[in-house]
């Protein structure tokens, strides 16, 4: 499948990159690390994406060693797993910071209205990775993953009281950050709305087509909400290969969303195929809830096979789309994506020799 049309190539010369990041941990904490520290030992040789791919390794060791220990997520692991953990999710967020900027999708959505990735006070990208090593890092310290199933407030020592209702006095660490993360999504995404508006109408552009764009993401959303409620087992058993799906599907519409910014495609990308499976799923499972169908999938072991499929045909998907943009850009831009390709100078070979 062509991803990228021969008529569309033109614009990834025009393409240039726009970015603020106005978070206060970047601008006093991180890019002076990075700009002072990390960056002086690479050498300057060696490509970024080269620098990026080295980061994500930490986190794909990440990833293997929770399949070995805890691939049911219902146990807790050796302390050192939850402190490399910490270590490979920041050197990953710093490799990666020392060759662009990392995102999500309402970023990236409204970085194609406005042709600027703007990071707010408090984003996904940089509070929210900290957040996660410094989760990984107390889960260490505290012997395992449980700790966080224990009341908040009892464990900082608050005492009970009729003015704090049972229901919040007990709810868990785990939850609570559940809270925290919404609230940060939601705040993340009610700023790139109004800035995207206001970019249009200051370019007197119509304000309500630009949020059509944010359909797949929260059909997408929903449609996960939905499939763990009607299956549980999922939910409870099988969870890994699931969220990995997933992250496939939000994945794929970052990228196509990316790919359509660099080309300067007019028309935003808003097929994800990804998701039809995920929707009949629901469907399906639906239909015993309300008593209008039986179930074909069941809740066992053929429930269990489609999300395997799922996974399987994200991968196959998404690795098709990531093979078709490299080589279609490195092609058209004549360059290599994991190495520098200098200028071929004309005689030069010769007198090198």
């Amino acid at each position: 499948m062509v991803y990228i049309r021969a008529k569309r190539l033109e614009g990834l010369k025009q393409y240039k990159y726009a970015g603020v990041d106005n978070s206060l941990t970047s601008k006093y904490i991180l890019k002076p690390f990075y700009n002072n520290v990390v960056i002086k030992c690479f050498p300057m040789s060696m490509a970024p994406n080269a620098i990026t791919l080295s980061g994500f390794s930490f986190v794909v060791l990440n990833f293997l060693t929770l399949l070995w220990y805890n691939p049911t997520l219902d146990q807790d692991m050796p302390s050192w797993v939850y402190a490399s953990w910490a270590v490979g999710l920041f050197l990953y967020q710093t490799f990666d910071a020392v060759d662009a900027t990392l995102t999500f999708y309402i970023q990236t959505w409204d970085e194609y209205y406005t042709q600027t990735l703007i990071l707010g006070v408090v984003s996904g990208p940089v509070e929210g990775i900290l957040t996660l090593c410094i989760v990984y890092a107390i889960t260490a310290v505290k012997g395992g993953g449980s700790f966080w199933q224990q009341s908040l407030l009892q464990t900082i020592g608050v005492a009970p009281h009729a003015m704090i209702p049972d229901y919040i006095y007990n709810l868990p660490w785990n939850q609570w950050y559940m809270v925290y993360g919404g609230l940060v999504l939601v705040a993340n995404t009610i700023q790139s709305i109004w800035h995207v508006m206001e970019v249009q109408r200051q370019q007197k552009k119509p304000v309500d087509k630009p949020l059509y764009g944010l359909a797949p993401y929260f059909t997408a959303a929903v449609n996960v909400a939905f499939y763990l409620y009607f299956q549980p087992v999922i939910l409870e058993h099988h969870l890994i290969p699931f969220v990995f799906y997933v992250g496939l599907i939000n994945a794929y519409s970052v990228g196509m969303i990316i790919t359509a910014h660099l080309t300067k495609d007019l028309e935003f990308p808003m097929q994800n195929v990804l998701v039809l499976p995920l929707s009949l799923a629901v469907i399906d499972s639906v239909g015993p809830f309300v008593g209008l169908w039986p179930s074909v999938l069941g809740s066992g072991m053929y429930q269990i096979a489609f999300v395997f499929m799922m996974l399987g045909l994200g991968v196959g998907v998404y690795g098709s789309f990531v093979y078709d943009i490299i080589t279609t850009i490195c092609d058209y831009l004549d360059i290599w994506c994991l190495t520098i390709k200098h200028p071929y100078v004309e005689g030069k070979e010769k007198k090198a020799k």
